[in-house]
């Protein structure tokens, strides 16, 4: 089983779909359980030795876990009786798994509301609605998981030297990406918002304090799998620094480096490679922002 297999955007673009239509089903039930934590860390899901996970949630006098388990290809929710609901993974609408996963919860007693209208993405269609997204390929889904799992342990080497205030290595399901998440503990200017289907407000907060942010993104709207470094606010010159390793660079559009995925898996070392990058972008970044690095990190070399 290969550690960084081929994962082509347009080879499974259609699960991708639909896959971030599940995740986000899943993520607004988090959502809706669990108070506000700052940067809405309180809604993201956590990569697991199996897939994805809420984590437990509280409901009433009891807890509930939904998990995805991309080796035996199951939706998962167990509470804290005992009791267990299951469904296979495998081809289906975003509607039919919508009313799957909510008659399985109400067969716990277990009644959660969402706002069903998908988040950061344009031309959202309500999950109860949703017939067109209908894809499943479970070979594509274990590749995807297989790398994110890799490159999830290796957020946290990233992370371990860092003392300052850092995220979780988390799943975002609004975006449908990976991320690890360093903070120089200085606030931010208001993010200028604009993300399709969700509220300005929403995006200021997750941007309240200057960040710097690595991870990983499946592709879309023209763009294969890759590794993206940012920092917010953009500092002066970031974007001309010189970054390891030599197939990443910078992407105006996105206004963020990139490390194609296709490039990382095909290199003699991608563990490597994948450190190099991460490590790399956020000296460049916290000396372009001058962050107080002396502070920030411990007396160990990156």
């Amino acid at each position: 089983m290969e550690s960084w297999p081929p994962l082509h955007y347009e080879s499974w673009k259609e699960t991708v779909a639909t896959l971030h239509m599940w995740t986000q089903i899943v993520g607004k039930i988090r959502l809706m359980q669990q108070p506000l934590v700052n940067h809405w860390w309180n809604v993201t899901l956590y990569p697991t030795s199996l897939g994805l996970t809420t984590s437990p949630m509280p409901y009433k006098s009891r807890s509930f876990e939904i998990a995805f388990d991309f080796v035996d290809q199951e939706l998962q929710v167990d509470d804290s009786n005992g009791e267990r609901f299951a469904f296979a993974l495998e081809p289906m609408s975003v509607a039919a798994f919508y009313r799957r996963l909510m008659d399985g919860l109400r067969e716990l007693n277990i009644n959660v509301a969402i706002h069903t209208k998908p988040s950061e993405v344009a031309d959202a269609i309500p999950f109860e609605l949703d017939t067109a997204h209908c894809s499943y390929d479970g070979e594509y889904v274990q590749r995807w998981w297989r790398v994110l799992s890799r490159i999830a342990r290796l957020c946290k080497r990233f992370r371990a030297p860092f003392l300052g205030k850092a995220s979780p290595t988390h799943f975002f399901w609004g975006a449908f990406d990976l991320a690890q998440s360093l903070f120089s503990g200085r606030a931010a200017p208001p993010h200028p918002g604009g993300i399709p289907n969700i509220p300005d407000t929403v995006t200021r907060e997750g941007y309240s304090h200057e960040v710097f942010s690595v991870g990983f993104w499946p592709g879309g709207h023209g763009l294969d799998a890759m590794l993206y470094a940012y920092i917010y606010p953009l500092a002066d010159g970031f974007d001309r620094e010189v970054v390891q390793p030599a197939a990443a660079g910078w992407n105006a559009a996105l206004k963020e480096f990139v490390l194609p995925y296709e490039a990382l898996r095909t290199s003699p070392d991608p563990d490597r490679d994948v450190l190099a990058f991460f490590t790399t972008t956020y000296r460049a970044a916290a000396s372009c922002a001058c962050w107080d690095r002396a502070a920030l990190e411990r007396p160990l070399s990156y």
